[in-house]
């Protein structure tokens, strides 16, 4: 209701909604992430091994499993478990996985920066470049604003809405201290979730340094940065008493960029963001030292990077290309995040991955999506409001040297090398989706990992290591565990469905699609609970390094190095503001696979460098995603 939003003096919104349970109110009395059992995590990493191994090898990594447990490990295991005790503010996965992200010096681009795309305005007419660049502007700052202020809801996960989400409840809830919230919600059948990361989606970046970059964080920043034709531009969105620019200015300042002719600059400084980060850091103390330190304060600090395209998106995969990496000169892929909008409007989200999880973006995404099509600030017939955008706009110059203008074009050199050897190919199954499995009792997201267990075992004659990641937000901050999709039982499967067609019966080949439902079952709703075995292992190993340890046997298995060797790397988000979502694939020789199982229909995209066939790949998953079902439905199959 337009009185409880608050609006400022210019009449527009400055809340997306004002929550009667403030948004941190659980965040006090979240449970802490378990650290599993030593044995069980053991027991389910040989699980996951089996699969992937000869008797004789399996053999081996089960002698050296069942030492490391007996030994070392066990040390590991009781230190780890004294060091969470005495971090009861934290989960123990938070260190680790912060240096795990933030001393990688592989480039973020393609390895770690995912993207998610926007579902185009329902209204095609506020599709337009500048109205959609203005209201999703508007809608994030309202988002900012909503959040910092404590009116945003709370971020919870309803098991049954009926009785948590409900008025009445929150405002019972409200009243209960935070440090037993959540055993409230816990009453009813709800989980609320960890929002420690929310605070990083503005006026961050990842800052490159040798050995171990840094996340820099400053609210007191009141600009927006926007890229346009590789220039970089900046302006003031929040006025000195912390309330929002009429959105009228805002789009007579964004016109302003949008119709700026200056050339794109000889040497565009986004490329070095998709560097090394050591070759990045060591340009960066250059640029500092070379007079720019004023203008990179500027980029770092601003509330968000909205980048303009001046092209049409022409497909989906373009689409795909465009969002996950574009053209480097009008990108920067270090901040939070990045919104991109394109000529024709159509919008997507590019994410830095070191500072949180596909939970907090999508969220976001959700909000500026909800917010911007059904309380738009802007409508086609708004005139931008006559302010001087020339004075209120400034655009950043950058001094280079030598040494920088040869930096920034190695890194464009290496840029484009990369894209181009970079493959995306996508499909949508049309033949069934969640709405038919479920009928057949049958998880939806495990059919769809059997079928990329089936293809790879159709294409390539093996069963890979595989990585399905699953948020851990219901525990303090939990971050992500891993689901290991690959199993005996989808093995199994697969070759009855690749090699052995003729030995089964339908009825045994549903039997078998069962038992793979039900095995990914468990094995989500252990890692969802913290019960996985990777980030205890990850953890376990980190622990050794950092007490100067040798490295345990162990660890040295080659059988380990390749379970961590993911070769099909999946991620899968279902909402109604996201068109598709997708990444690179994590290894060279490996693919990325991003999909969504709605109602009547699979969607899935897949990149792939040369070293594997995307295209073939996924025509080896649109056979099998046909044959589950086919087999579902009770008609035979042929081979």
């Amino acid at each position: 209701a337009p009185g409880r939003r608050g609006y400022s003096g210019a009449g527009a919104a400055e809340f997306l909604h004002r929550s009667i349970v403030p948004t941190m109110h659980y965040q006090k009395s979240l449970p802490r992430l378990p650290v599993p059992k030593l044995e069980d995590t053991i027991k389910r990493y040989l699980n996951a091994q089996k699969p992937l191994l000869n008797d004789e090898q399996f053999r081996k990594t089960e002698e050296l499993a069942h030492a490391f447990e007996k030994g070392i490990g066990r040390e590991l295991h009781e230190q780890l478990v004294a060091q969470d005790n005495q971090n009861k503010h934290t989960s123990y996965i938070t260190g680790p996985w912060f240096d795990m992200y933030l001393k990688a010096r592989e480039p973020v681009l393609l390895n770690f920066n995912p993207f998610m795309s926007f579902n185009p305005d329902p209204k095609p007419e506020y599709n337009d470049q500048l109205i959609r660049a203005t209201n999703m502007t508007v809608s994030a700052i309202r988002f900012m604003k909503t959040f910092r202020a404590g009116y945003l809801e709370p971020e919870v996960f309803h098991l049954n809405p009926e009785k948590s989400d409900t008025e009445i409840f929150k405002k019972i809830i409200r009243f209960v201290p935070s440090s037993i919230s959540w055993f409230g919600a816990y009453m009813v059948n709800a989980y609320p979730l960890d929002m420690s990361q929310y605070f990083r989606l503005f006026n961050s970046t990842r800052i490159p340094k040798l050995n171990k970059d840094e996340l820099y964080t400053d609210e007191k920043a009141k600009h927006l940065l926007v890229l346009r034709n590789g220039n970089f531009y900046v302006f003031d969105v929040i006025d000195r008493d912390g309330n929002m620019l009429k959105p009228s200015e805002i789009q007579a300042h964004l016109k302003y960029i949008l119709s700026d002719n200056s050339p794109a600059p000889a040497f565009p400084l986004g490329y070095l963001t998709s560097e090394n980060r050591d070759t990045w850091a060591l340009l960066r103390k250059n640029l500092l030292d070379n007079g720019n330190e004023e203008a990179l304060q500027k980029v770092d600090s601003a509330l968000f990077c909205l980048i303009l395209d001046d092209f049409p998106v022409k497909d989906l995969v373009h689409l795909s290309h465009t969002m996950l990496h574009g053209d480097g000169a009008n990108r920067w892929f270090d901040k939070s995040f990045s919104l991109i909008i394109t000529k024709d409007g159509t919008a997507g989200i590019n994410f830095e991955h070191s500072w949180g999880d596909g939970v907090a973006v999508l969220r976001f995404q959700n909000e500026v999506f909800k917010d911007s099509t059904t309380t738009p600030a802007i409508s086609p017939q708004s005139q931008p409001a006559s302010v001087d955008s020339s004075r209120a706009v400034q655009k950043l110059d950058f001094k280079l040297n030598d040494a920088l203008k040869a930096g920034i074009t190695k890194a464009k050199q290496t840029f484009d090398a990369t894209v181009e050897s970079l493959s995306i190919n996508m499909i949508q199954f049309q033949e069934g989706g969640k709405e038919l499995l479920k009928q057949k009792k049958v998880s939806p997201d495990a059919v769809a990992q059997l079928a990329f267990q089936m293809a790879f075992l159709r294409q390539y004659d093996q069963t890979v290591a595989t990585y399905e990641s699953c948020s851990t937000a219901a525990f303090k901050h939990g971050r992500t565990e891993t689901i290991r999709p690959a199993s005996v039982h989808t093995k199994k499967c697969s070759e009855a469905f690749v090699k052995g067609l003729s030995k089964h019966s339908t009825e045994e080949l549903q039997n078998l699609i069962m038992e793979c439902s039900k095995y990914h079952g468990r094995l989500t709703k252990e890692a969802a609970m913290g019960q996985g075995f990777d980030r205890h292992l990850f953890s376990l190993r980190c622990l050794a390094l950092s007490k100067g340890l040798p490295l345990p046997q162990f660890y040295q298995d080659e059988a380990y190095a390749r379970l961590n060797h993911n070769i099909i790397s999946t991620s899968t988000l279902v909402s109604p503001a996201v068109q598709l979502g997708g990444f690179g694939p994590v290894v060279a020789d490996g693919f990325g696979v991003g999909y969504q199982v709605q109602d009547d229909w699979v969607g899935c995209n897949v990149s792939a460098y040369p070293a594997r066939n995307g295209k073939e790949y996924l025509q080896c998953i649109y056979k099998s995603l046909e044959d589950i079902f086919n087999v579902l439905k009770g008609k035979k199959i042929g081979s």
